[in-house]
């Protein structure tokens, strides 16, 4: 079962709207012994979990709200720069994500073997460096359109991110291929996705789609 099936169904209370939501939308912190709130990307740390929408502006507003504080009934310090250090640390387990993929073997890089990869109809996200050649990525995103389902694309991080994550020299493309590491991987850059862009609009393709089908951006769900 992925990270991302294990987590449907399994609801949990917004801090800031109240709402019910799936705890893949939220984000679980915990109050620290210093007083201070960590965040618990993983969800392993012991402690009540304090649940707050996986988007900047929610853990903006809690902080400056003081909802960390009410919710656990005890004063609470977050971190002014919160939402900055959880957008830090999706980012890290995304990259991370994509270096366990490469060494398992489930991810392409190089321009002709992820293309390659697209036209097999195996790929669940085509990943391009946000600060790589428009030409190439332009023939792989038309080459991803083609592909049904067409995979998922993202361009949150720059060639150096993705060099140091996959060990490589200078990594502009690459494939995820279906599978149990790509549900991980999704279930990771979904939440990144409520703060930063996966891909810009400019580049098209349907990464330019929420889930709800509105334009913003984001990448959507497979």
């Amino acid at each position: 079962m992925s990270l991302r099936e294990a987590t449907i169904d399994r609801e949990r209370r917004d801090l800031v709207t109240h709402q019910l939501m799936d705890e893949s939308r939220l984000i679980r912190f915990v109050a620290a012994p210093d007083g201070t709130v960590a965040p618990d990307l993983a969800r392993k740390l012991p402690g009540r979990g304090l649940w707050v929408a996986a988007d900047r502006a929610s853990i903006e507003t809690a902080v400056k709200k003081n909802l960390f504080s009410r919710a656990a009934k005890a004063p609470l310090k977050p971190a002014a720069d919160l939402a900055e250090l959880v957008e830090t640390l999706l980012v890290r387990r995304c990259l991370d994500q994509l270096g366990l993929a490469r060494r398992e073997g489930v991810l392409i890089s190089g321009f002709e073997k992820s293309a390659a990869a697209i036209r097999s109809g195996r790929a669940a996200w085509l990943i391009e460096a946000a600060d790589g050649s428009a030409d190439g990525r332009g023939k792989l995103l038309a080459l991803a359109r083609h592909q049904v389902p067409q995979p998922k694309v993202c361009g949150a991080f720059s060639a150096d991110d993705l060099s140091l994550a996959l060990g490589l020299e200078n990594a502009i493309h690459a494939v995820l291929l279906e599978g149990g590491r790509a549900d991980r991987w999704t279930f990771e850059v979904e939440r990144l996705a409520g703060f930063r862009l996966l891909s810009p609009m400019t580049w098209g393709g349907n990464a330019a789609e929420d889930p709800d089908g509105n334009s913003d951006g984001r990448g959507s769900a497979p």
